[in-house]
């Protein structure tokens, strides 16, 4: 799976986000940076999101299963 990431240039430096993922966003005075940070926001989300669901659904059946995403 690949995700589109998006660098806006401000007068601070730049801000980023993930297209395809709302929450995955940061900023950065250089464009290296915002691409390393935005890496790690990334990452900070969907750890997030496991752990919400996971307690969500504790002490539910539920069936989990790998999900892979082809390209079209």
């Amino acid at each position: 799976m690949e995700f589109t990431a998006v660098f806006r240039k401000v007068p601070e430096g730049y801000i980023a986000f993930v297209e395809e993922l709302p929450g995955a966003n940061t900023q950065a005075a250089t464009l290296d940076q915002a691409r390393k940070n935005l890496k790690e926001a990334v990452a900070l989300v969907l750890e997030a999101n496991r752990t919400l669901a996971e307690e969500s659904l504790k002490g539910q059946k539920v069936i989990r299963e790998p999900l892979l995403i082809q390209e079209r």
